[in-house]
């Protein structure tokens, strides 16, 4: 599955590249305000954070909200206290786009996070071209060498990696690229079967300094509770959000623990 969507999402940036060329992106990216700073918006604190997540569909759940207008969503995320926002931008199997990073990035004041299968660098000029101040980076996705230089290009254009794992040995290879901002995805995105525990298994292996983020797998108050037990710093909240009535009072709730 994963290598599936890698290749679908390169296949349609390698589309966007042929109607706007690498140069043209750039000349966008650099053109940009500088990027908000994730790091300190997302920095530990007395209270868990949350990256809440504009999210229309996924592999497993297929459609799971219509969201008309996601700048619309963006904002009462914002008004319920969330932190960050995260925007799907791959097409095929989550039905987002770059058009809704930027409506998001046009309506909110928090940093936004451009989440797809980046395994290129016109992805990544993309995402600053687009407003992201967050770029995804899935461990499992990349080798060493293309982690390290895609972590590496997204700091130097003045962004924040989320260096995504899943296992032991993906949070040493994160930490090896300099991960200063690391997720743990109870999804394994082979089989998109759920493990709530995987986080607290690993969190003792990421050191103080790196900021921890608890990824999937949450669909109320207790499950941010089990998260923030087990050493959690933010947590990223999908589909319990996006398919909510009033996701300004789910965000409160959550934050409440």
């Amino acid at each position: 599955m994963l290598a599936d969507l890698v290749s679908g999402s390169l296949q349609d940036a390698e589309r966007r590249r042929e109607a706007r060329p690498l140069v043209e992106v750039e000349a966008a990216a650099l053109a940009r305000p500088a990027a908000l700073d994730a790091l300190e918006a997302l920095a530990p604190a007395d209270r868990v954070k949350i990256i809440a997540e504009v999210k229309r569909a996924s592999p497993s759940r297929g459609v799971m909200a219509e969201i008309p207008d996601p700048a619309a969503l963006a904002v009462s995320y914002e008004i319920g206290g969330a932190s960050a926002i995260s925007v799907l931008t791959e097409e095929r199997r989550f039905g987002g786009s770059l058009a809704d990073l930027e409506a998001v990035r046009e309506s909110v004041s928090l940093p936004v996070l451009r989440k797809d299968f980046v395994a290129d660098p016109y992805q990544v000029f993309e995402a600053r071209a687009a407003g992201a101040d967050i770029v995804l980076l899935i461990v499992a996705a990349l080798d060493q060498p293309d982690l390290v230089s895609l972590h590496s290009l997204i700091r130097e254009l003045g962004m924040t990696a989320l260096i995504e794992t899943h296992s032991a040995d993906e949070v040493e290879r994160a930490l090896d690229a300099g991960a200063a901002l690391l997720g743990v995805n109870a999804r394994n995105l082979s089989t998109f079967e759920l493990d709530q525990d995987l986080f607290g298994t690993l969190a003792d292996s990421i050191p103080s300094g790196v900021i921890r983020v608890a990824e999937s797998a949450v669909k109320s108050a207790a499950d941010i509770t089990h998260y923030r037990n087990a050493g959690a710093d933010v947590v990223l909240v999908g589909e319990a959000l996006a398919t909510q009535g009033d996701p300004v009072s789910t965000l409160r709730e959550f934050l409440a623990v």
